[in-house]
């Protein structure tokens, strides 16, 4: 997609997604702002059931009430063992949005009513036996361009386990208790270049950029 203005707009007021976001929109030379530049704007109510519906009505209500392009993504972890929850839900998973210590509270407890999941994967080495799940992080970006009223949408995934105890002080959210076999540590225990190389948001990025180049060499 090829984007007349400069700046691109993310609909969230987390500050780990907007660094995602700014680190991956330098290569462009695009101005990335967040929702906290405009506090004026009502809260979208993400009421979706898939994560594309939700990143979808984001983009385009809050690219619509600011006439600029607006990038939002739905995220979320899907674990196998509890049928894919907490999917859509899972930023509101224990109750209150946002609320990460309850989220991964709950997610444990939840695990915890099932016995630890026996692996065959050695490449899980000495935390095998901690392994309470396979499990997802799945992220749906929608840029929307109300100049054109004109969306693209990507998906990106990150396959993992979930783990019986947080590890690591870095990222947000699920991602002390979603084990990576290829750094052999969990996603907190990485540096933001290692996560951006292997992450579902960070896949998706890719993605997207990938798109809005070739848009943009054939004008």
């Amino acid at each position: 997609m090829h984007l007349a203005s400069d700046t691109i707009i993310i609909a969230t007021s987390n500050q780990g997604k907007l660094k995602e976001f700014q680190l991956a929109f330098a290569s462009l030379g695009k101005r990335v702002l967040s929702m906290a530049d405009y506090p004026q704007l009502p809260e979208v109510v993400e009421d979706g059931d898939t994560f594309k519906a939700n990143a979808l009505k984001k983009a385009q209500e809050v690219a619509e009430a600011i006439q600029l392009p607006v990038l939002a993504d739905d995220s979320g972890l899907c674990v196998e063992r509890l049928e894919g929850a907490p999917g859509v839900y899972s930023a509101r998973y224990a109750g209150g949005h946002g609320d990460t210590k309850a989220n991964n509270a709950k997610l444990l407890e939840e695990l915890e009513k099932l016995p630890v999941s026996r692996t065959e994967h050695e490449e899980l080495g000495e935390v095998a036996e901690h392994v309470r799940s396979a499990a997802q992080f799945v992220c749906c970006l929608v840029l929307y361009d109300p100049a054109e009223k004109r969306y693209v949408d990507v998906t990106g995934t990150c396959d993992g386990f979930i783990i019986d105890e947080a590890r690591g002080e870095h990222g947000f959210g699920y991602d002390p208790l979603f084990y990576v076999p290829a750094f052999g540590k969990t996603m907190a225990e990485l540096s933001p270049e290692q996560k951006q190389s292997i992450s579902h948001r960070g896949n998706a990025i890719r993605k997207l950029l990938e798109v809005m180049k070739a848009e943009q060499a054939e004008v």
